[in-house]
């Protein structure tokens, strides 16, 4: 484990930052965890050539702690729909296991681009505040389980909670928005259970990685990043009450459109 307190330091401000977006905007914070992690690492000259892969295994990995908070407030609220969640959870965790072990021996550039890509995707969504209309019930169990297997694969190539997909593929299923955020809550749980272990499984044994890490998680930014949320999450929370939502989920849209741009400019 490496405990050079300024590396911990920049971690620990990284988490800072993503818990009090995800409590001001109710967002992920892998969309912000990933671009900033990459570049931390290869400042760092650390796992070159892996730096998509550790910082995708490591923001799933943040993603078992910052969800559990998150879902139990919604559950006290009875807003989470678990008989949905059982019926998509099967796809999640397949999908996601699948797309981590297979993102583990995926070329960085490859990686790098879909996550670009997706970005530029995140940032429209959120510019045009973007919901679709309800169009239908949800499908059955085997459209239910290849739609879980989309979004968890999709989310373990992003490295996030799959709230991105989630809760739009829920809405256009009818179900009210304020159920689909938090049932995208609990979604999220799985993605990281079945992301975190295919990182740490693809990534055991691979040479190139720094000390402290478990396959494709690294445990300092790990540390630094769930406690620096921790930390600030409420206070997101309790500001998004005070401060209008629609200017800054545009803000927000246009940091992702920066990341996107900055990250672009690497290849």
């Amino acid at each position: 484990m490496i405990a050079d307190p300024a590396l911990l330091a920049g971690y620990g401000g990284l988490g800072l930052v993503v818990g009090f977006v995800a409590g001001l905007l109710g967002v992920g914070g892998g969309l912000i965890i990933v671009p900033v992690l990459i570049f931390l690492l290869h400042a760092q000259g650390l796992a070159a050539g892996l730096e998509p892969q550790l910082a995708l295994g490591t923001s799933l990995a943040s993603i078992l702690f910052t969800s559990l908070s998150s879902v139990r407030a919604h559950h006290r609220h009875g807003a989470v729909v678990w008989p949905l969640l059982r019926r998509i959870a099967p796809g999640i965790v397949l999908g996601t296991l699948a797309g981590a072990v297979l993102a583990a021996q995926m070329p960085a550039t490859l990686l790098k681009l879909f996550f670009v890509a997706f970005l530029f995707y995140a940032a429209i969504q959120m510019w045009l505040d973007f919901k679709p209309a309800p169009h239908r019930g949800l499908p059955g169990p085997a459209a239910m389980t290849l739609a879980g297997g989309v979004i968890g694969a999709v989310s373990s190539w992003v490295g996030i909670g799959g709230g991105t997909l989630s809760v739009p593929f829920m809405l256009w299923h009818n179900v009210p928005l304020h159920r689909a955020i938090a049932t995208s809550a609990a979604i999220g749980f799985p993605i990281a259970i079945a992301g975190a272990a295919g990182y740490v499984l693809g990534g055991w044994g691979a040479s190139g990685l720094p000390a402290g890490s478990l396959g494709f998680v690294y445990l300092p930014a790990l540390f630094g990043i769930v406690l620096g949320s921790v930390l600030t999450a409420p206070l997101g929370a309790r500001t998004a009450h005070r401060l209008p939502v629609r200017p800054l989920k545009r803000v927000f849209a246009l940091l992702l459109m920066v990341l996107a741009l900055r990250m672009a400019w690497t290849f």
